[in-house]
């Protein structure tokens, strides 16, 4: 599946939350959503889910509109894992991540072998098959995102949406889940993640889009964030070098003059 969004403007009042953007997703693509706080990037991460309203532009998939794929093709074909995700039920860790199967089950039919396949392999991936019969009540923070995460598998999506898919994560689990959705990606889905780590952005991810004030100020290969577009998103200097052939990039210091957007 090819995402495209084009022009899209969403204001919140008086306020653009986008101001005119224009982005593309393919498949197979590894994609990290950057940008400072308040910059648009979960505002973007709905559009390109189908879950916000445009105030201008389109959002449209393989060429059709959200209308024409109807909500059942959509909720197959894109799956979106919200930022601080939750569940307000007492269900079974196992039984939560089969919620990700729904779109592909007829109405009162249960699960088929498919669908228990396809549990299996994400609470597998997400490392969270040993919880299998724990509430997600009972589980620490980073657990309950593991296993969120793995809901959001379970659907096996051509296109996996998710903001801010390490933030509740210890290192080990944040490279671990990094890992994975490079994988999938690796196996012909497109993939985007809201990331705030600097250095997951430039070692994980294929492609950057970097957003500022609601506009994409970058958008390319990780080459694309220079010191330049970190200090005009930021506004800090960033510290870089390069480990076992593999880049990173930390935030040092607040820039001392103020950096104009590109």
């Amino acid at each position: 599946m090819r995402i495209e969004a084009t022009n899209a403007i969403v204001r919140f009042g008086e306020q653009n939350a986008l101001a005119g953007v224009d982005c593309a997703i393919g498949p197979g693509e590894m994609v990290a959503l950057i940008g400072p706080n308040g910059a648009g990037k979960t505002t973007l991460m709905r559009v390109l889910a189908g879950l916000q309203p445009l105030q201008a532009g389109e959002t449209r998939y393989d060429g059709r509109g959200a209308r024409d794929l109807g909500r059942g093709e959509l909720a197959r074909r894109v799956a979106f894992l919200a930022q601080g995700g939750e569940a307000h039920w007492p269900l079974r860790v196992d039984h939560l991540v089969g919620l990700g199967r729904l779109p592909h089950r007829r109405a009162f039919s249960g699960p088929s072998a498919a669908d228990h396949a396809a549990i299996e392999a994400a609470l597998a991936a997400a490392d969270v098959a040993h919880l299998r019969a724990r509430t997600l009540r009972a589980l620490s923070g980073g657990e309950r995102a593991r296993v969120l995460l793995a809901r959001a598998l379970a659907v096996e999506a051509e296109m996996l949406l998710a903001d801010e898919p390490v933030a509740a994560l210890d290192p080990l689990h944040q490279l671990g889940a990094m890992a994975l959705l490079r994988s999938v990606a690796r196996n012909g889905a497109g993939v985007v993640a809201v990331l705030h780590d600097l250095t997951l952005a430039v070692r994980f991810c294929d492609r950057l889009i970097v957003l500022a004030g609601g506009r994409v100020i970058a958008d390319g290969p990780p080459s694309v964030l220079t010191d330049a577009v970190v200090a005009a998103a930021y506004g800090v200097d960033a510290l870089r070098g390069e480990h076992r052939g593999e880049p990173f990039i930390v935030p040092w210091a607040a820039t001392l003059t103020p950096t104009p957007l590109p």
